[in-house]
């Protein structure tokens, strides 16, 4: 039976995390797997169907009869309907804390996101992705930033969408999102005790995945 290889990357918002994988996950040929994306995506979904972001069991349900996929062309699809860029925008943003807090949620796509690395190759990222999706993961990597920096790159993605957003506003959401995530009752964000810790403040994007790469293929 074959043993596919599973690579866990967690770390605070906008440190990166997404873009690192992709690419690591373009170099050693396996699959990607965006969590944030799927939490983003019931997130879009309960705004667009005006579900109360403050009843779990609504957005429970919700999600129970949401098909959320993951293309490997970075596209993501609500029901069939392709949402990627509407994901990013600033009323997802706001609220995607909120639903990632819920329990029933996490649970659900806990289930979602282990299929996924059960039949491939894959390289998954996230904030409780080596701590509680895939502990047993063969290679854990942990990413981190100053806030500040990672504000700046939010900002330059906002950019490229055609987005204005104000840096300062940027750097406070992003603290107020660490916040959040590291003080959760279900699964917070921390580093798993075997993750490599990897500070890309002053690396560049090439720089940072030849590294991890590196971690890898040793």
């Amino acid at each position: 039976m074959k043993k596919w290889i599973q690579i866990a990357i967690d770390g605070p918002a906008a440190a990166g995390k997404s873009t690192i994988a992709k690419l690591m996950a373009k170099k050693l040929q396996y699959v990607y797997v965006d969590t944030g994306a799927m939490y983003r995506a019931i997130t879009w979904k309960a705004l667009e169907e005006r579900i109360d972001i403050n009843d779990e069991c609504a957005v429970g349900q919700l999600l129970d009869k949401t098909e959320i996929t993951l293309r490997q062309d970075g596209c993501v699809l609500v029901n069939n309907f392709e949402v990627t860029e509407q994901l990013r925008e600033s009323n997802v943003t706001t609220f995607v804390s909120k639903i990632a807090t819920y329990e029933s949620i996490r649970e659900e796509l806990k289930k979602r996101q282990i299929v996924l690395a059960n039949s491939n190759n894959v390289i998954m990222d996230g904030r409780d992705i080596g701590t509680e999706i895939l502990p047993h993961a063969d290679f854990k990597f942990f990413m981190i930033a100053d806030a500040r920096i990672r504000a700046f790159r939010r900002y330059l993605e906002n950019l490229d969408r055609g987005i204005e957003s104000d840096l300062d506003q940027l750097e406070k959401e992003i603290k107020k999102r660490d916040e959040m995530d590291a003080n959760r009752e279900h699964a917070p964000l921390k580093q798993a005790k075997d993750a490599i810790l990897i500070n890309t403040s002053s690396l560049s994007i090439d720089e940072v995945v030849d590294k991890m790469v590196g971690f890898v293929l040793k």
